[in-house]
């Protein structure tokens, strides 16, 4: 059944603020373990970053401790950066519908009787039968959102918020790396940092927005990550805004132009994209099945050339496609509009940006028309770059952490079947990543659709090295 404990804390309101409160068990006394720990604990697992995929892990780390012996429990914690768990706050469109079943939550593809489940959130918030009577599969963004800010309430206690890695180095005895010291901010420390100690880390820093070269980040120019809260500011000063311009020909891009349209009645909105109109999203159910689990193995053990492949076939189950329903009510706006005689809206499709000059009255984008090579200047108070998202490298805050990693011919790390780091024959601790592995696990490394399973195979990996090395001493 899907009865909360008492001891477990809840968010009761969206975009609440995290409740952090712990029970006071230390780790390794008989506890779940906590980032509250200090120096003078060693931790199994040490989360960095806490999204979706590591609150899946510390879940899962939780049901195991609930029923293991105390030998047998996982000390586990998690850092975050961010004040509060958030999950692309800024794309929290008030109408914009999940594009994955909301069955792929944090726990249900693992295990079905979770109290963590979407179905057990929404009978905790009296929602269940209304939920039904939808009749979807697709729970709104902000629903969602909600569900992930209440599953992050219940292990709050795993979590450190606000609170900043900026390095990891590595714990050697008698030439072997054992362990990890992970250093990150901390303004009540004498010198402004806390060191923890971990047997093993779970990478899960996400994405950065990523900025085309000639875009610099101003008042005027953002990535669409921002959007939500750029738009809000704009809105509140009295901002006047005539035209502003998104770029780019996925999701969030079609999904900016919506939203600006809709909040800036008076302005001209231009989409400019190389591709001749939008591509649909294909979810059909077939090539939905390169999200299976099952994927995943097919994915991981073929050869090179065949991996390349299936990427490249299923492409538009993920990349630079927008949802039929969103092409339709786009292409609908329109082609009112033309009825009308006043286009507000317009598409500036075969053509790329080619440069940027910001001046004090606003922006000039520079637009090139592919097919000719025709060149135009919009003037415009707003770029909006909805141009994707890059991985973080492993090594870009983690101090000597990549130097250790085995890579392949390619340069990319070798990672194992357990989502585990292939490291030098001295290193005997860990390190696990949770996204950033298409090249090895294919298209599901950084969605949602395996994040339950993954967190699941991560643990079991966690349980069996715990099993066959010693501890650590905290």
């Amino acid at each position: 059944m899907c009865l909360l404990r008492e001891a477990m804390t809840r968010v009761n309101t969206l975009h609440s603020e995290q409740d952090s409160t712990y029970d006071g068990t230390e780790p390794g006394s008989g506890g779940t373990g906590s980032a509250h720990g200090g120096p003078e604990v060693t931790y199994d697992v040490l989360g960095i970053g806490f999204g979706p995929s590591n609150l899946a892990l510390a879940i899962a780390v939780e049901e195991h401790n609930a029923q293991a012996a105390e030998g047998d429990r996982i000390r586990a914690g998690f850092l975050e950066k961010q004040p509060r768990f958030g999950w692309h706050r800024g794309m929290l469109i008030d109408d914009a519908t999940m594009q994955v079943s909301f069955l792929k939550d944090l726990v249900t593809m693992r295990d079905p009787k979770s109290s963590y489940s979407f179905l057990c959130y929404l009978q905790d918030r009296d929602r269940l039968v209304d939920f039904l009577n939808q009749k979807t599969l697709f729970p709104l963004r902000i629903e969602f959102h909600d569900y992930l800010e209440w599953a992050a309430g219940r292990v709050a206690g795993l979590v450190e918020y606000s609170c900043e890695v900026v390095a990891v180095r590595p714990v050697t005895e008698n030439g072997e790396v054992v362990a990890f010291d992970v250093v990150s901010r901390d303004p009540g420390s004498p010198d402004g940092k806390i060191v923890r100690r971990a047997r093993s880390l779970c990478v899960a820093t996400g994405m950065e927005p990523h900025l085309p070269p000639s875009a610099a980040r101003s008042e005027r120019v953002f990535h669409n990550s921002e959007l939500i809260p750029r738009v809000g500011a704009l809105l509140d000063e009295g901002t006047e805004v005539r035209r502003a311009v998104v770029l780019g020909a996925g999701q969030s891009a079609a999904e900016s132009v919506d939203y600006l349209h809709r909040h800036f009645p008076d302005a001209e909105i231009c989409s400019v994209f190389a591709k001749y109109g939008y591509t649909p999203a294909d979810d059909s159910p077939f090539a939905n099945r390169i999200f299976d689990p099952e994927a995943v193995d097919i994915f991981y053990n073929a050869p090179p050339e065949v991996k390349q492949s299936l990427f490249d076939y299923h492409r538009g189950t993920n990349y630079s496609v927008v949802d039929m329903d969103l092409i339709e009510s786009l292409s609908r706006t329109m082609y009112q509009e033309k009825v009308q005689g006043r286009q507000r809206m317009r598409m500036l499709n075969v053509s790329r940006i080619r440069e940027i000059e910001a001046h004090d009255d606003g922006l000039r984008v520079g637009i090139e028309y592919l097919p000719t090579a025709e060149r135009d200047v919009l003037n415009a108070d707003l770029l909006v770059c909805a141009t994707g998202y890059q991985p973080r490298g492993i090594d870009e805050r983690m101090g000597e952490l990549g130097k250790l990693c085995r890579r392949d011919d390619e340069d990319a790390l070798v990672v194992g079947r357990d989502h585990r780091v292939a490291t030098h024959a001295n290193v005997a601790a860990d390190i696990y990543l949770q996204g950033g592995t298409e090249h090895t696990h294919g298209l599901t490394s950084t969605l949602l659709s395996n994040t339950a399973v993954r967190a699941g195979e991560i643990r079991a990996s966690l349980i069996e090295r715990r099993r066959r090395e010693p501890v650590l001493k905290g």
